[in-house]
């Protein structure tokens, strides 16, 4: 008997100095991406980008597992039916600031580690930064906020990566999204690493072994992964560093955890090492006590230290390692209490089984239960990088299901039965004696390994999930077990896991196209979790390396990587000229695409790195199933009907069998049309989509077919292809055979629309979007196709004797029904791929007030999809569901994309979600999927207006008065917080109500023609006697008045002004008014308005603005507008008077002396025009009252040479006397009756005016006309005299003396 080869497969090591496995792979993409040439990048994307498929999206939905080699044959691989699809989970955080790092310092410096990273800029620390070397996820058993913990080992080793990987949660309990990076200070070991799940305390406990062998017990509390303030002082006395004496002279190989104060390192020698909490409260004492157990005991363990004594080894790491260490572990209680039993797969290909509590081995043998000969031992060794050989089940009391897998040969699992009790005896026996589960592998030509596996335990048998790995490249197999069979237990057959590795379909440039290349990439490169930024960033300076443009002091400072791609790649192409002379547009087209095409591949060959499979995990309570992998998380959902029929077509179900064919014949037919009729396809699709038509079914499907112009690309070999699967004249098409399609994209059960018994957290919220995309991506594929393919058959037959398809069935309805569910998808799709920023919620600790870390958490802004910030709060498991995760999240995905979905997509509530945002860009781009109810065209009412479109958004808004302002009973108030409760109540309360939010509206944004239009159209509507219609007129008012002013619309202002009835208001806002007219030089306007009952406030408001005014001769002209006033208003002597005022300011501010001698006439002054104008006035009025009063100033009074105006009274200033005078002239004079009593009335007249003025008035004086005229006079003799030289002198008796009487 020949032994069977063994197949060692050698794990990727850490350290930079080992050059990586994937370096030929990169130096073959830089090949591909430096020496592809101009023609085959600008071929068909269906060849071109599909590297390395063999057709455009493995088409026509047949799943092929082939490979390639290097040299391009296609490799044989096996068929499995596929059941299960993975959702890729990009592990980049939604935003940087969610990432806490953390100093493991050996003594006692702890805090937050420095920023020091590894470049991104090379390959090497692409990998070191981004690339976990080993990564799983921890459930803890007694505590259920948080549960599961996804832990990754990165930067060489010198880094543990710990975040919280729960999909739900309870409703009341706080999301943990925080990511804690231990940092290290020498490289751990992966195969060191441990969890513990303490029953008395809410924490997680890590234990770490690094290369120094110095022992890290670190205990972090739930609110490290909540609250990031919580970790400002470091881990402190939560983390204990311990040196065992035991490592100095073993070296440890693996960790296994018992428990919180209990776990086991096995050694190289096959010995273990346990360690027990030491819990004395000494701080002296050691924290750990350490205990040496031996395969064969203490002499056989001394022997081995002597080298010409040493049992054989396997050289490993630098180590020689003993044939009875143990490679793979597993410990287990079964439910029995203060024992635990350690189970070790060896180097020598045997299972151990070790009393944790005595150290003593309770059983030995083959793990395949073999008999071997002594001979072929060194051939049934096992690779000491094996770690995942074996799995344990717990059962009832005392049970165990144990299954191991040999990686000899082919590989073989074995199932053991196990049974034990408290006193430590132990039972193993073979579950399935004389059976072998040999496993195949994906492929029959190429190497596969098993990487992990997982067991579950179900009503039927084990459940056993198997990890294939071949480089970067991995596949996940479930077997279901069926004990009761006897012999054909494991007869079920393999099925598989759809692994989403296929290249995404980059459609062609050309004329045709209606984007831009370089957005098309942009949206293509940039798709929600697609491609890391690390990984672009990566990328970008290998291209740019390339290029010979690199620079270690990078000039993308302040860019965002969007720009700095655009950049560099934009600076590679120029447009230059024809041979015509002209611009050469497909010369600078086809550069550009070159240069996208290139930087793509390389994206791509950067980015498998990171699908390299680490390890399978099952989740007992939730029965989910992860792949981590060193860059992505894939979690297995279960198949819908959809996929299975999709997945499957080759070989569907029998129930399945016609709708699978009618499947087929639609991808196959869309498969051969060329890419402009694809194209030319989408946009006709799109037009149907968000067109509103009132056509018939038949005209609209032969507008859609006209449009699309497919029927001039469709040869008979494609119409043969078609009639091939679907029979002659598709004869098997009819309306149940649609009926069955919508079936398979109908949900079945309407959990959604339930009471939630736990909800999505942001890490469950990612799975969902990622199922969401593909879903949408698939379904999409499949509608369009079967769009297409209906309109074909609809008018390819035209003989009516050949039963065409509306003979048979209603073609409109199935038409209308798809063409009802690609929008949904539609929809779906634009908001799986629209990315928005949304703040943090960063929880604050009780106490903490610091405006530095309030100020941070307002800054700090996490990027989600749209999906998932609009409407992740709606996701769940329901209340009545007991559905596993891993159906459950199918059913969720599969109702969302449904047409007849339970999840109501509300696009007015979604387009309020992103105004609150700000983000009225995005809410514009959902237009097309609006509803037509009057909250729905408000809401677009609003899109517009915050985008300063007024006249769409008064458009909508004056389209959805009525159906707003119609009293209702019960009003749903949902606006996602756009609208607050004084809005809400201004909806459904009547016309008026309505229109005065419409006016606040734009008030807000100061569009005042608008606010002036709505508060016409709510006055309109006041009804007199109704409640609220005072304050409702009065704010109008008020708001229509503010407007018109702003805009200068001063008749519409008066207007309202007059309606006005709040006197105090009305006063306000008069001055207002006078004021603005006033500033923006509209006085012809101001002197035509009536102003009804308010003329005497606007005198008063001029005359107060002409007293305040100091220089008449520059600003307001407010004298001159007083005068017009009153001379419009035919108060002559109060123009005259007004006119006075301004003749004295402009007499101070010595205007009388300045005096043009040169040009013009030196008598023409403004003190001189003025007097002729207020001459002019006071000529309008009788002679009797052509006399005005002057104020006199306390200046004058006390200052007789100061210049004023001299009233011709013989140089008296005592008007007291000259009426008293007057008096008595009059009484002589009177002769004739009745004159009397007629100059008794002139002269109290005359007195009236000398009343004393109040306190703190000045007193006033009277000027008639003559004396006006007479300092007129004297003014023009002043200035002569001026121009002659003569000045007056003063005399003795302060008489003026002339200068020519004394020559």
């Amino acid at each position: 008997m020949l032994p069977p080869v063994v197949s060692y497969q050698l794990i990727r090591k850490p350290t930079l100095a080992q050059p990586g496995p994937f370096c030929p792979v990169l130096l073959r993409a830089s090949l591909l991406a430096w020496q592809g040439g101009q023609n085959s990048a600008l071929q068909s994307s269906r060849t071109a980008t599909t590297l390395p498929a063999t057709k455009r999206d493995n088409a026509p939905g047949i799943v092929d597992w082939s490979l390639k080699t290097s040299h391009g044959v296609k490799m044989p691989s096996r068929k499995f039916e596929i059941l299960y699809k993975e959702a890729r989970l990009n592990l980049e955080p939604a935003s940087s600031s969610s990432i806490v790092q953390l100093r493991v310092a050996p003594q006692s410096a702890y805090g937050r580690a420095s920023s020091n990273r590894t470049s991104t800029d090379d390959e090497k620390g692409y990998r070191s930064r981004s690339l976990a070397t080993a990564s799983s996820i921890y459930h803890r058993k007694h505590h259920k906020s948080p549960r599961a913990f996804l832990w990754r080992v990165l930067e060489n080793g010198t880094i543990l990566s710990i975040r919280v990987a729960d999909v739900c949660k309870q409703q009341q309990v706080v999301d943990a999204p925080l990511i804690l990076n231990l940092r290290f200070p020498s490289a751990i070991h992966s195969s060191c690493i441990g969890f513990a799940d303490p029953k008395d305390t809410d924490s997680l406990c890590v234990f770490v072994v690094d290369q120094s062998n110095q022992l890290y017990s670190i205990t972090l509390r739930p609110e490290l992964f909540r609250n990031k303030t919580t970790s400002d002082g470091g881990l402190g006395d939560a983390c204990r560093v311990y040196s065992p004496p035991g490592f100095a002279f073993k070296h440890p190989h693996r960790l296994a955890v018992v428990n919180s104060d209990q776990f086991i390192v096995t050694m190289h020698d096959g010995g273990i090492l346990k360690f027990d909490r030491n819990k004395t409260h000494d701080v002296h004492a050691s924290p750990w006590k350490e205990t040496i157990y031996n395969v064969a005991g203490w002499g056989q363990s001394l022997r081995g230290l002597v080298p010409f004594q040493r049992n054989p080894t396997v050289r490993y790491e630098k180590i020689n390692m003993e044939l009875t260490a143990a490679v793979s572990t597993a410990v287990v209680t079964m439910g029995l209490e203060n024992t635990a039993f350690l189970f070790t797969i060896c180097l020598d290909h045997r299972m151990r089984v070790w009393d944790v509590r005595t150290g003593s081995i309770l059983y030995t043998g083959d793990i395949l239960n073999a008999n071997r000969d002594v001979q072929e031992g060194s051939s049934w060794n096992i690779n000491p990088s094996q770690s995942n050989l074996i799995r344990i089940e717990e059962g009832a009391r005392g049970e165990c299901l144990v299954t191991t897998f040999s990686p000899v040969g082919n590989g073989e699992f074995k199932f053991w039965k196990v049974k034990a009790n408290d006193q430590g005896s132990i039972h193993v026996a073979d579950y399935f004696p004389g059976q072998q589960l040999i496993p195949p592998s994906p492929s029959s030509m190429d190497v596969w390994s098993m990487a992990d596996f997982a067991v579950m335990g179900k009503t039927e048998g084990p459940e056993l999930w198997a990890l294939w790995k071949n480089n970067t490249s991995y596949r996940v197999h479930r077997l279901q077990i069926h004990p009761r069979n006897g012999n054909r237990c494991f007869d079920d057959g393999w099925k598989t896991v759809y692994i989403e590795n296929s290249v995404p379909t980059v459609e062609a440039s050309g004329p045709w196209n209606s984007i831009d290349s370089t957005e098309k990439w942009l949206d293509l490169i940039f798709f929600p979790g697609r491609f890391s930024k690390a990984t672009l960033e990566t990328a970008l300076a290998v291209y740019e390396k390339g290029l010979g443009t690199y620079k270690e002091t990078s000039s993308r400072a302040g860019k965002s990587i969007v720009e700095s791609i655009c950049s560099v790649l934009g600076s590679t192409a120029a447009l230059g000229k024809s041979s015509a002379g002209g611009a050469d547009y497909e010369q600078f087209r086809g550069t550009s695409e070159t240069q996208w095409m290139r930087f793509w591949r390389l994206l791509l060959e950067l980015d498998k790195q990171r699908g390299e499979a680490l390890a399978l995990i099952y989740d007992p309570e939730e029965e989910m199933v992860w792949t981590a992998c060193a860059d992505l998380l894939a979690a297995v959902r279960e198949c819908s009907d959809m996929d299975r029929v999709y997945h499957n077509l080759s070989s569907p179900e029998k129930k399945d069998e016609d709708v699978a064919a009618l499947v087929a014949a639609g991808l196959t037919f869309v498969e051969g049309l060329n890419d402009s009729t694809s194209q030319l396809s989408h946009a006709a699709l799109r037009a149907e989509l968000f067109q509103e038509s009132s056509l018939p079914d038949s005209e609209r499907m032969q507008l859609f077919l006209d449009r699309a112009g497919f029927w001039s690309s469709v040869g008979d070999d494609d119409i043969a292809q078609v009639t091939d699967i679907l029979g002659q004249n598709y004869r098997t098409v009819t309306s149940r055979l649609y009926e069955d399609l919508f079936d398979l994209i109908t949900a079945t059960s309407d959990a959604n629309s339930q009471e939630l018994r736990e909800q999505f957290t942001g890490f469950g919220r990612k799975v969902i979007v990622r199922s969401v995309q593909d879903t949408v991506e698939l379904h999409r594929r499949i509608l369009f196709s079967q769009l297409v393919l209906l309109v074909h058959m609809e008018f390819d037959i035209e003989n009516e004797e050949q039963s065409p398809l509306h003979s048979r069935f209603d073609v409109g309805s199935i038409y209308r029904r798809l063409i009802g569910a690609l929008r949904r998808l539609e929809h779906l799709r634009w908001m799986v791929k629209t990315e928005l920023n949304i703040p943090a919620r960063v929880a604050v600790v009780s106490g903490v007030s610091s405006p530095q870390l309030a100020k941070r958490g307002q800054e700090e802004t996490h990027t989600v999809t749209a999906l998932e910030g609009l409407t992740g709060h709606l996701y769940g498991l329901p209340e009545d569901s007991n559905e596993p995760l891993i159906s459950a999240i199918t059913d969720l995905v599969l109702d969302l994309c449904a047409p007849g979905s339970t999840t109501i997509l509300q696009t007015c509530l979604l387009q309020c979600g992103l105004l609150k945002h700000d983000r009225p860009d995005l809410a514009l781009e959902l237009k097309p999927f609006a509803d037509q109810d009057p909250f729905s065209i408000y809401i677009q009412g609003r899109v517009f207006l915050a985008h300063k479109d007024y006249d769409t958004a008064a458009y909508y808004f004056r389209r959805a008065a009525i159906g707003l302002s119609i009293t209702m009973k019960h009003m749903d108030r949902h606006s996602s917080g756009l609208l607050d409760d004084t809005e809400w109540n201004l909806l459904n309360t009547g016309l008026p109500n309505y229109y005065s939010h419409i006016v606040s509206l734009f008030e807000r944004q100061k569009a005042y023609s608008y606010v002036v239009e709505f508060s016409r159209l709510a006055l309109q509507f006041v009804q007199t006697g109704a409640q609220d219609t005072a304050s409702i007129k009065t704010e109008m008012l008020s708001r229509l008045f503010t407007a018109s002013t702003a805009i200068s619309h001063f008749e519409e202002a008066h207007s309202a002004l007059l309606q006005m009835q709040d006197e105090a208001l009305q006063r306000s806002y008069l001055r207002k008014l006078v004021e603005k007219m006033c500033e923006t030089g509209q006085n012809k306007q101001l002197i035509s308005l009536p102003f009804s009952g308010l003329q005497p406030k606007v005198d008063d408001i001029l005359l107060e603005k002409c007293k305040a005014t100091r220089d008449v001769l520059s600003g307001v002209p407010y004298h001159q507008i007083l005068y017009a006033w009153r001379i419009s208003h035919n108060d002559y002597r109060g123009g005259a008077a007004i006119l006075l005022d301004r003749l004295q300011k402009l007499r101070q501010a010595g205007e009388g002396d300045k005096i043009n001698s040169v040009n013009g006439d030196a008598l023409d002054t403004q003190v001189t025009r003025q007097y002729l104008l207020l001459i002019n006035a006071l000529n309008c009025v009788p002679p009797e009252e052509a006399y005005i009063l002057e104020d006199v100033s306390s200046e004058e009074k006390s200052t007789p040479a100061a210049p004023r105006i001299n009233n011709g009274g013989g140089g008296g200033d005592d008007l007291d006397a000259q009426l008293e005078d007057l008096s008595k002239k009059l009484d002589v004079e009177n002769g004739v009756d009745g004159e009397e009593e007629e100059d008794a009335a002139l002269v109290a007249k005359m007195k009236s005016f000398l009343l004393r003025p109040a306190e703190g008035q000045a007193p006033r004086q009277l000027l008639t006309l003559a004396d006006i005229r007479k300092n007129y006079q004297l003014e023009l003799d002043r200035i002569v005299a001026i121009q002659n030289n003569q000045f007056g002198i003063m005399g003795e008796g302060d008489e003026d003396v002339d200068m020519m009487d004394i020559a």
